[in-house]
């Protein structure tokens, strides 16, 4: 009976602490985990190390008893391995434990059971709600995630639609005035210069590929040269001394046999070569100083002018009151193998640049764009042409052009499989990134023929420009949608 008195005695004298002790460290792993349960396990022992304290406490401090047992280690219930709390694990229990009393009257026997049970209510509740926090975290911001990509797809098509797409009526009357003036050039170029080697010129462009945007304004009217085998090679620039892939020099040949004037283009011939430079030239006194424009707008009702300065031979022609169209006069070459070589000059062109003829992949990879999206019904013409848009609309990305953006798609295509038109959010973002890592790079690799850098015509600051504005862009792609301006065409 002794026995039972005194262990109803001990019950009674911690004012049942021990219980709850025990029926809260019994089920803080069914609520909390193993880590909550660690967590609130140490608080739990703190407090308790200091109630004993405060019962057992002898009448003398400096006849206090050592325990024999160090505050830091472990409880029996904790295991025998070591553990490790995570950060916010301590914060927690920092927390708590900041909150305890610190006043003397406080560590009474009878007063500090109450507080005990408070600490341990608010040790608890804080660790519930951190053990819901961090298992909702990834589903709410899986939700968030998808709640952003469905708003940017909404976004992005309801853009296309408004803004991207021109109208069938209005690219029909764009194609009508193009090929009115492509028909006036022949014309006169065949009665000015009837000996001028020349191949039947035809008109090009994102308006005859259906990817022009927002308005039907450009046109190429392609002209290619006729060249003798036997007197012209090709040589690629990074076989030159210049060293620019993409750039290629036009070599006059055995002139020893065959000097000059053998050929109608030696006339056009600078230091050996045959310098684009010259051939536009040429073109440029006939189509822009010979014909009377005036003359044959009023026949045609429309207001035709030649547009100076400009890269290229370019004509403006306004076919209606508020409708203008852009055709480039293009000499081209196309050679043996197959390469395409157009007269638009290196955008730094010195003098010794002044000779090259750009290579022109537009025709290739149109070609590979099609033909991918006709394979899987993918998404890629409409992502290029939502891109374009963009770059279109918003001035600081006016120097991104139909090719960088066309190539850079057609790279992620090898990497990317998913083009399905559900796609398309994700890979306008996808889009944006790629550009952003070849703009740090400072390299954009052609599609086609990766030693072509298409970024090499691009300054420093201008790398600068693009690259920021397009970082800034990930984190608010709609920002890109909104924008009004409407600047000259791509």
């Amino acid at each position: 009976m002794a026995g039972v008195n005194g262990d109803r005695k001990g019950k009674k004298d911690d004012n049942g602490i021990g219980t709850a002790i025990d029926f809260m460290l019994s089920n803080a792993k069914l609520v909390l985990g193993v880590g909550g349960a660690a967590m609130l396990g140490i608080a739990t022992l703190a407090v308790k190390r200091m109630y004993d304290r405060a019962i057992s406490a002898p009448t003398s401090p400096t006849k206090m008893e050592q325990t024999g047992k160090r505050s830091w280690e472990e409880p029996a219930w904790m295991g025998s391995s070591p553990r490790v709390l995570n950060h916010d694990m301590k914060s927690t229990v920092s927390r708590s434990l900041q909150s305890l009393p610190t006043s003397s009257h406080a560590f009474e026997p009878d007063s500090l059971f109450g507080g005990f049970l408070l600490f341990l209510y608010n040790c608890l509740r804080r660790a519930v709600g951190r053990a819901a926090v961090g298992r909702s975290d990834a589903t709410r911001s899986d939700m968030m995630r998808a709640r952003m990509r469905l708003s940017l797809q909404e976004h992005l098509w309801e853009f296309y639609q408004n803004n991207v797409n021109i109208p069938a009526e209005e690219q029909a009357m764009a194609r009508r005035a193009a090929l009115d003036i492509c028909a006036e050039l022949r014309v006169f170029l065949h009665a000015k210069l009837p000996d001028m080697p020349l191949r039947e010129m035809y008109l090009s462009g994102s308006l005859y590929d259906d990817l022009q945007v927002v308005t039907a304004d450009h046109a190429q009217l392609m002209v290619p040269l006729v060249l003798e085998k036997n007197l012209w090679s090709s040589i690629p620039g990074e076989d030159t001394i210049m060293n620019v892939p993409g750039f290629w020099l036009v070599r006059r040949e055995n002139l020893e046999y065959f000097p000059r004037s053998s050929s109608y283009w030696d006339r056009c011939m600078v230091g050996g070569y045959l310098s684009p430079k010259s051939v536009l030239e040429v073109f440029e006194k006939l189509v822009a100083g010979s014909i009377n424009w005036p003359a044959i707008g009023s026949v045609l009702d429309y207001i035709i002018r030649p547009v100076v300065p400009a890269e290229t031979l370019t004509l403006e022609v306004q076919y209606e009151t508020d409708r203008k169209l852009y055709v480039d006069f293009l000499p081209l070459l196309v050679m043996e193998d197959g390469t395409s070589l157009i007269a638009k000059p290196h955008r730094f062109a010195a003098e010794r640049h002044e000779n090259l003829w750009r290579q022109s992949f537009r025709v290739a990879e149109t070609a590979r764009l099609r033909a991918l999206d006709q394979e899987d019904g993918g998404c890629r013409c409409t992502c290029l042409k939502v891109a374009k848009a963009v770059c279109k609309l918003n001035p600081a990305l006016h120097k991104l052009n139909s090719s960088q953006l066309t190539n850079t798609i057609l790279l992620l295509s090898e990497k990317e499989g998913d083009w399905t038109q559900e796609a398309l959010a994700d890979r306008f973002l996808q889009l944006l990134r790629a550009l952003v890592g070849h703009l740090e790079a400072g390299k954009l690799p052609c599609a086609l023929s990766p030693k072509v850098n298409l970024f090499c015509e691009l300054t420093d600051q201008e790398v600068d420009e693009l690259g920021y504005t397009l970082y800034c862009a990930l984190s608010d792609p709609g920002g890109l949608l909104r924008t009004a301006a409407q600047p000259p065409h791509l």
